[in-house]
């Protein structure tokens, strides 16, 4: 595509059903769709209702079909286990195919669901392709959650059969999945007829008799199967067909099942990998997330491989695996062309290799792009990994119900829009933004408020709940017709450029100020000792809220008995003014994050104001509350 940024957005804002009709043409069909976008369709109308087609094929068959048999697929690295492996297109066509033989061997067809419970192993994606090849609809939560969050995603999806490992790995430590499973299994109303079972050398794990299969060998039956002549073919669905339910944790206690349609989302990644990340096939692609999170679906899972590039499987972490160069020895070993990561695992490099010794000591030739998303990228960090890696440093910005990205400066569309440091760039096609007030209303080019879509949302995006389409109209259109609403707050800017400063419960009222927390962080974060911060609004009497700043300094760096939090303090007010009103700052060890690198600021939040609060399913490592918890006191909340 010759065209640049401007002109094709154009072209799509002209005819919206034209433009995502012609992006279909890269998918290959079963029976290709005539009609694009139908709004009687659904709670928020349906893309390409009357085609027909399997992912799987998409994924794996064509390519093989094409040529590329022989190609990488997926290169699984994974410092916690010491195991380098590839898999060429071939080879993963054979492993799935014998997956979706043992699956249906358990007796699980078109339309049924498999609840798929593993670590970044290699049968994990194995089993995703399954499922799709048959037919079935794989939710995938993330290894080692808790079992009652585990039992109540069972309970809402129903499936037939569990897929799981017997363990995961993390530095230091072998989590066992197996008994979190059971105890799921013991408290769930659901019940599945089967469990599937990867034993992990790591940890063995206790098999229940009549209800658990071994993996291995029922693998190794399936291809004897093949072997004999048994084939596996692709089962034929609708365009409109789930795909997958990947479940966000619910206000309302119950988890809300994210569906994603088959041939929409195909579409959409297909157009997003080609031109918003400027892939082509044979590239190696890296998103450096967990496959039970959004990035690790649309970016580890599905896009790489429907484009026919190389998808890299990464079981470790940003720094201590074995230390903060992991990526760059990654990134050289492998090739990759693409690094896809949140700002938090740079900020954690950045804390323990301020000085990039790491980077200089691993030249890395192959790498064109590092793309940023998860949370939000505070100009710093930004600007010191530009500096450091000397490529451009794209920060984009999307959400779990998306799919795809919604902002971003597109890569593949020609030469880089010019760079405004804390913005996500601009509104990538298919995606209409505007900002509005608590009534409604526009607010000026400039001005903060709620960052909304306008409908109808574009192929990829979500088009309903599971089981739930009056939920996802209450929670998604009710509160502004019309629109979708993001639950973001921000502004765009009289270039167009979108400016996210944080979720619409990160905008606190000082006084009758509506203050962006996210502004209050990127100033903290322009201080030299400063690795990572969050601030967070706690009652106040007087003003009604009040900003609370914490930090973590870098590796090595002191806290000089209060002075970097007076300094902290004062470069606030230097840079935002009086009006921000940040008086306290604590220093801390870390921060908690859930495992996909976001902070939980609502989480401190209740911790300082002494309301109950409940120890997320998502997060890292429990014990950093209680470390928060101890610091959030009246004599240390005062630099």
């Amino acid at each position: 595509m010759s065209e640049g940024y401007r002109a094709v957005y154009a072209r799509w804002a002209a005819d919206g059903d034209a433009f995502w009709l012609q992006a279909a043409a890269a998918v290959d069909w079963v029976t290709p769709p005539s009609r694009g976008f139908e709004p009687g369709l659904g709670p928020a109308g349906r893309w390409f209702a009357d085609a027909t087609c399997n992912t799987c094929h998409n994924l794996l068959d064509r390519h093989v079909a094409a040529g590329r048999g022989a190609q990488a697929a997926i290169i699984y690295d994974s410092p916690l286990s010491g195991m380098i492996r590839r898999f060429s297109y071939d080879e993963v066509l054979r492993a799935v195919k014998a997956t979706a033989l043992a699956l249906q061997g358990l007796g699980v067809g078109r339309g049924d669901r498999v609840v798929i419970y593993m670590p970044m192993v290699p049968e994990a994606l194995f089993a995703i392709y399954a499922c799709t090849r048959i037919g079935a609809i794989h939710s995938v939560v993330f290894g080692g959650f808790a079992a009652r969050e585990l039992a109540a995603r069972i309970d809402d999806a129903e499936p037939s059969v569990v897929l799981a490992a017997s363990c995961g790995l993390e530095p230091g430590r072998v989590v066992a999945y197996k008994p979190l499973l059971d105890e799921a299994l013991a408290i769930s109303r659901v019940k599945p007829g089967a469990c599937l079972i990867l034993q992990r050398p790591q940890r063995v794990a206790d098999m229940v008799a009549g209800r658990d299969h071994d993996w291995t060998d029922a693998v190794a039956v399936a291809q004897q199967q093949l072997d004999a002549g048994h084939d596996s073919p692709c089962v034929a669905v609708q365009a409109t067909d789930p795909l997958y339910i990947l479940y966000t944790s619910g206000t309302t206690g119950r988890p809300k099942g994210v569906v994603r349609d088959n041939g929409g989302h195909m579409v959409a990644l297909l157009w997003a990998m080609r031109y918003n990340y400027g892939a082509q096939p044979g590239d190696v692609f890296w998103a450096a997330s967990d496959i039970g999170w959004v990035v690790g679906h649309s970016f580890i899972v599905y896009a790489p491989l429907l484009l026919g590039a190389t998808c890299l499987l990464y079981e470790g972490k940003p720094v201590g695996t074995p230390d903060a160069g992991a990526y760059w020895r990654v990134i050289r070993e492998h090739g990759v062309k693409a690094l896809f990561t949140a700002p938090t695992a740079i900020r954690a490099i950045r804390k323990d290799d301020a000085d990039g010794q790491h980077i200089r000591s691993a030249p890395m030739p192959s790498l064109d792009y590092l793309f940023l998303a998860g949370e939000r990228a505070d100009p710093e960090t930004v600007r010191w990994a530009e500096a450091m890696l000397g490529v451009p440093v794209i920060d984009h910005w999307w959400q779990t119900e998306t799919g795809w990205p919604v902002v971003s400066d597109p890569a593949g569309l020609g030469t880089l829009l010019p760079v405004k440091h804390g913005s996500s760039t601009v509104p990538l096609p298919g995606w209409d933004i505007d900002v509005l007030d608590d009534q409604g209303r526009k607010v000026p080019r400039g001005t903060m408020g709620n960052l909304v879509l306008r409908l109808p949302l574009p192929p990829g995006a979500l088009p309903t709940l599971w089981r739930a389409d009056e939920r996802f109209r209450e929670t998604y259109l009710g509160p502004y017709p019309g629109y979708y609403t993001t639950s973001d707050a921000g502004y765009v800017d009289d270039d167009g450029y979108v400016f996210i400063m944080g979720r619409t419960d990160d905008v606190i009222n000082v006084a009758g100020h509506r203050l962006s927390t996210g502004a209050m962080e990127e100033a903290i974060a322009t201080h030299p000792l400063v690795a990572e911060c969050a601030v967070i609004g706690v009652i106040d009497d007087i003003k009604g809220e009040v900003p609370l700043g914490l930090a973590v300094l870098r590796t090595g760096a002191e806290a000089g008995g209060g002075a970097v939090a007076r300094e902290i303090v004062q470069l606030v007010r230097d840079r935002i003014g009086p009006v921000a009103a940040l008086k306290r700052v604590i220093i801390v060890d870390r921060l908690p994050k859930t495992r996909s690198g976001k902070i939980l600021r609502g989480t401190m939040k209740k911790i300082a104001e002494g309301t109950p609060w409940t120890t997320p399913a998502t997060i890292e490592d429990p014990a950093v509350l209680d470390e928060i918890g101890r610091v959030l006191t009246p004599s240390s909340e005062r630099p």
